[in-house]
């Protein structure tokens, strides 16, 4: 019995023993199969993400190498534009009995992307949210904005180690309208093996310019908003209205800095800056922003550049003082055209301030005024005439003579430039060297017209759609408002001679007075042909060569 009973415990180890050993057996051969299997996953999903990553990267290549850039910008404004009207009608506005027209919510989202500040809205109705909405509009429409990100597509057409010769003559059409001028007096047209065996040096400079007008952007912004409320908390007259329109002190400040720098020349508040005519060191902390933005834009990079360059001693900022037209940035010019571009900058201005004190000294809009504020005051009236809008006096009580001076000043390009005739010049070359008029013109090309032929098409088209109350409201709806506020649209300013019911030939006892723009009184198909206009003055730099197919003589 002894001898059976350990037999029996004998194979009752020996069957435990095994059981183990085929579970590790088992465990073993499962988490080898487990593994195998992951193994496969894995690499079946790498193969996938880089496929799909490949496919990514041939799809964006073809749309930056094949797609017109004109269409590209269009497409990001307008989508955009779409995103801040959705924005904007979600959120609440101020007032609770007024909610403005879908339509009008559009029209001010396309007004704040394409930084034209065309208004048909008061701007007291937005809401806190509302006008932080729009401060993102302005930024990202901005043209410094909207270049940097020219300038990161540029950076992607050329490979970190090795670029190309096809990368390198690709222009991405994001640069100065080619009508600009460039002074042929640093260095002569580069030589294309020059660049390509320069090709990392290339790459890096590129990519430095890129954190350059970033930091740009950023610190202009940051030292600005910083100042406006700065001054907003110490001075009690600017805080009183702050307060009195229930206005917050960091949107205000960050608000009006972006609308600023950006040149859209919307204000939260409705009467735009007359508010402040009295504020002159306001007016001064915004002067310098507005030129920075967009008129001195250029010779304040390449200003910036060259103090860099003598800073940290780096290869990149010599390299692209050097070889500015290989940068793909059209913000980068000689320093003698970027001397010239401030000599004119300032010499318009000196001519429009002249005129304007000699014309408005003793006018109505100065009422209440001392010479020093007249003087600021005038001083920010004629800087903001080239492209912000911002204004301190009511337009539509200034001299013909100055409303028309600021039309010219509307309708001419940022960057334009006198270059006197003793100076030797040449034409961009954006074609690989060769001079555009040796290309041979499609026929679509042939019939662009210039752009005072568009204008005048838009403004007969404006005189259509609002024949009806020319007819019966003529002094408000005249021929030189319809054109300030055409050209305003065109040139992005925002300059606008409103709407006055006291102007009526046939009062109406239910017209009230506001302080949006004129074009808030239009129809909507009138509204809908200056929204084309806004696109049309945003993206002018693709038709400044039109109308040359035209022979008057």
């Amino acid at each position: 019995m002894i001898n059976s009973s350990c037999f029996g415990q004998k194979l009752e180890i020996f069957f435990s023993f095994s059981r183990k050993k085929l579970s590790c057996f088992n465990q073993s051969f499962s988490c080898q199969k487990l593994e195998i299997f992951f193994s496969i996953s894995r690499k079946k999903l790498s193969c996938f993400n880089e496929s799909f990553s490949c496919r990514i990267r041939s799809f964006f290549r073809f749309f930056l190498f094949h797609v017109n850039p004109f269409w590209i910008q269009l497409s990001y404004f307008i989508i955009v534009s779409i995103f801040g009207h959705l924005a904007l009608m979600v959120s609440k506005p101020r007032t609770a009995w007024f909610r403005p027209k879908d339509f009008d919510m559009f029209f001010t989202s396309v007004s704040a992307t394409t930084v034209s500040s065309m208004s048909t809205i008061e701007m007291e109705v937005f809401s806190n949210t509302q006008l932080i909405i729009m401060t993102i509009l302005m930024f990202v429409g901005g043209e410094v904005f909207t270049s940097f990100l020219g300038l990161q597509f540029t950076r992607s057409k050329f490979s970190k180690n090795c670029p190309s010769s096809d990368q390198n003559s690709v222009n991405l059409g994001h640069n100065f309208p080619d009508h600009q001028i460039e002074l042929d007096v640093e260095k002569e047209k580069p030589d294309i093996n020059n660049i390509i065996e320069n090709g990392s040096l290339n790459y890096s400079s590129i990519k430095v310019l890129g954190y350059v007008v970033l930091g740009y952007l950023f610190v202009v912004h940051l030292i600005g908003s910083s100042l406006v409320s700065l001054y907003v908390n110490l001075v009690p007259s600017a805080m009183k209205v702050l307060n009195d329109k229930g206005l917050e002190t960091l949107t205000f400040s960050v608000f009006t800095t972006v609308s600023t720098f950006t040149n859209c020349g919307f204000i939260p508040t409705n009467e735009n800056m007359i508010v402040f005519k009295k504020n002159s060191g306001l007016l001064l902390l915004l002067i310098p922003q507005i030129l920075m933005g967009n008129t001195l834009y250029p010779p304040c990079l390449l200003a910036m550049i060259w103090v860099l360059k003598k800073t940290t001693k780096r290869e990149e900022f010599r390299y692209i003082l050097m070889n500015y037209r290989d940068m793909g940035y059209g913000y980068l010019l000689s320093g003698h055209h970027a001397l010239l571009l401030a000599m004119t900058v300032f010499g318009f201005i000196l001519i429009q301030f002249i005129l304007f004190c000699s014309m408005e000294w003793n006018s109505q809009v100065m009422d209440g005024l001392n010479l020093y504020q007249k003087v600021v005051g005038s001083l920010f009236q004629t800087v903001n005439s080239r492209h912000t809008g911002e204004s301190v006096v009511d337009l539509s009580r200034i001299s013909s003579a100055i409303l028309v001076l600021f039309v010219v000043m509307m309708y001419l390009p940022p960057h334009t430039t006198f270059i006197p005739p003793n100076v030797h010049v040449h034409e961009e070359f954006p074609e690989n060297g060769k001079q555009s008029q040796n290309r041979k013109k499609t026929f679509m090309e042939c019939l662009i017209f210039s752009q005072l032929s568009y204008l005048a098409i838009f403004i007969i088209l404006i005189c259509i759609t609002e024949r009806q109350k020319m007819e019966e409201d003529p002094l408000n709806f005249n021929v030189l408002n319809v054109t300030i506020e055409v050209i305003s649209a065109y040139g992005n300013v925002g300059f606008t001679t409103g709407y006055s019911c006291k102007r009526q030939l046939k009062p109406d006892s239910l017209c009230v007075d506001t302080w949006y723009g004129f074009v808030g009184r239009w129809s909507t198909k009138g509204k809908f042909i200056l929204i084309i206009v806004m696109f049309f003055g945003r993206l002018k730099k693709f038709s400044m060569k039109g109308g040359q197919a035209w022979n008057l003589s």
